[in-house]
């Protein structure tokens, strides 16, 4: 008997913000594949094994659960956020295309998460209320040439931005070049929130201009929202609300 995957999100880190539907998935799964510390966050019951891996065998994590899944079992690839934002659905169909051809009749699904910009954005106000982009940062899998020519490009294009994987202990120097990127195309008083560990107790949230940004405001559990020129600030006690109207034109 075939079994099944599927792909979920668990959003930014809130019990609250995981979906009724992934909600459902998880307690029907017999098999969790992951991420250690998404793994992690499923909490442990009889009749289900948790499958943890490292950070960087995403498509060998995949492979298993379609293995796991064509032996039977019912599958759940869990991610952070949302599974199709520099996740685990991309990995999991890059495995069933170059796989058997068995692994492409199994039941694939799906499930939609927070993603951290999201999450971010709703914490800050609306700064992705006009046209937006998303870039990763991190050059493990695309070269720092890419990365600077699309940060660049969105600039030049007035997008508002969310930059993921901004800055890590192995990428200490990445985001600082970024920030160049963004100083020779952008105003100085363009806005910035960083926003790390949305929906979490260690949440911290921080608005200010790109002349005063600095690399160490950013690591790997921080998301950088990048406003466009046309973003704007609303001051208020207890921090401000950030907003691009939706009137915002070129």
């Amino acid at each position: 008997m075939m079994g099944w995957v599927a792909i979920a999100g668990l959003g930014p880190g809130d019990e609250r913000l995981v979906t009724p539907e992934v909600s459902a998935a998880l307690s029907d799964a017999t098999d969790i594949v992951g991420y250690i510390p998404y793994v992690r966050r499923v909490p442990a019951r009889p009749g289900l094994t948790r499958h943890e891996s490292d950070n960087r065998v995403e498509l060998d994590r995949a492979r298993h659960a379609l293995e796991l899944a064509a032996s039977g079992r019912r599958v759940i690839v869990v991610s952070s956020g949302d599974p199709g934002v520099f996740a685990m659905a991309s990995a999991v169909f890059e495995a069933i295309e170059a796989g058997p051809q068995h692994w492409r009749e199994l039941d694939i699904r799906v499930l939609p998460g927070v993603t951290a910009m999201l999450a971010a954005a709703a914490r800050a106000g609306a700064p992705l209320g006009h046209d937006f982009c998303a870039i990763n940062l991190s050059d493990n899998l695309k070269p720092w040439p890419v990365i600077a020519r699309r940060l660049r490009l969105a600039a030049e294009a007035d997008f508002a931005m969310a930059l993921y994987n901004p800055r890590s202990k192995s990428r200490p120097d990445g985001f600082g070049h970024a920030l160049e990127v963004l100083r020779e195309s952008c105003e100085a008083e363009r806005v910035l929130i960083f926003a790390r560990a949305v929906s979490t107790p260690d949440e911290r949230l921080k608005v200010v201009r790109l002349a005063d940004a600095r690399p160490e405001m950013a690591d790997m559990r921080t998301v950088v929202l990048v406003g466009s020129s046309a973003t704007r600030v609303i001051e208020r006690s207890g921090g401000p609300f950030v907003y691009t109207p939706r009137s915002a034109s070129a």
